[in-house]
């Protein structure tokens, strides 16, 4: 029997890398992008639906019922309700393990440019403060060492276990959340929430978006944090209250954020992380962290044996 496969967003996978086709007997259907009252007629007689970003709520599942499997091409999987897949009988599977070396990397670009200021001393020196001090070098910024200052991660997953040994390398002081940990890292010491707050100089977030976790970093928590700390977020918008991080920023309740992630994606014009990414402590970049070629082939070469180990009877990455 053949299977007709539709991938909703084939846009979200960037150029450079090659998507391949499932090795058995099936129909390929893609759209670069779909919107929600689209879903349904789309997957009308799909089989296989693959899914980035384009949420599949109960209602749409209700109105699909010869859908076998959402493959969803992320890691994060709050886009589909999996108690409601689970009772219409619907396999969920995610990619895992892709971006232990992309989320990390752009995670210490971030680190990086804020820690050392780099984004406002380039601006000084294109607006040519350099010349007017009339000397070697100028220094009106602070540029902190990572060495020795103390690097809070909530996630002791893949990716937090990745940021955090490189961590190590950098010398910094390693904490990771005591919540929600399924393994425990084989480094670093484990904190309470309250005790990562007082403490992180840096803290990333490496987590998925759960009911438990949404708003994790809110104003609360940003107000006890240090003045000189950076908040980096490669995870998921909702972990972190925008209004809350965006308010903190303003008033130099901390030093910086490095925001690759925003609650409603691409962030509006008038969102909380627009409205200060012009600020020289804020870098925000377009949901990118996961992106780079190697990445993204990773991902779609993953993809395509989630489905081929389903369809032979071998399922893997099952969330449902």
């Amino acid at each position: 029997m053949s299977e007709k496969i539709v991938f909703l967003d084939a846009s979200t996978i960037g150029p450079g890398v090659t998507v391949g086709r499932p090795d058995f007997a099936h129909e390929w259907q893609e759209y670069d992008r779909t919107a929600a009252e689209e879903v349904v007629s789309r997957l009308s007689d799909a089989t296989i639906c693959i899914s980035n970003k384009v949420a599949i709520t109960p209602d749409m599942l209700k109105q699909l019922p010869q859908l076998k499997i959402i493959a969803v091409a992320a890691t994060g999987y709050n886009i589909v309700d999996l108690e409601a897949c689970k009772s219409q009988g619907v396999a969920v599977c995610n990619i895992r393990g892709y971006a232990v070396n992309t989320v990390p990397e752009h995670t210490f670009s971030l680190i990086l440019a804020l820690r050392r200021n780099l984004i406002e001393y380039r601006e000084q020196v294109l607006d040519g403060e350099w010349v007017r001090t009339g000397q070697f070098c100028f220094f009106n910024r602070p540029i902190r060492d990572l060495a020795g200052s103390n690097l809070g991660i909530i996630g002791a997953g893949a990716l937090g276990q990745s940021v955090g040994r490189i961590g190590l390398a950098f010398g910094m002081k390693v904490m990771y959340l005591n919540q929600h940990i399924r393994t425990a890292p084989d480094h670093g010491q484990l904190v309470s929430l309250e005790q990562m707050r007082d403490e992180a100089d840096i803290l990333t977030l490496h987590c998925p978006l759960t009911r438990e976790t949404q708003n994790i970093i809110d104003a609360d928590f940003l107000a006890g944090m240090k003045e000189s700390a950076l908040v980096i977020n490669t995870g998921r918008g909702g972990l972190v209250d925008e209004e809350a991080l965006a308010q903190a920023l303003k008033q130099g309740q901390i030093a910086g954020a490095g925001i690759d992630v925003t609650e409603v994606e691409p962030a509006p014009i008038d969102s909380p992380m627009m409205q200060v990414a012009g600020l020289p402590n804020v870098l925000l970049t377009p949901h990118v962290a996961w992106a780079s070629v190697g990445g993204m082939q990773t991902l779609v070469d993953q993809l395509i044996g989630n489905i081929e180990a389903f369809v032979a009877g071998k399922p893997r990455n099952l969330l449902t």
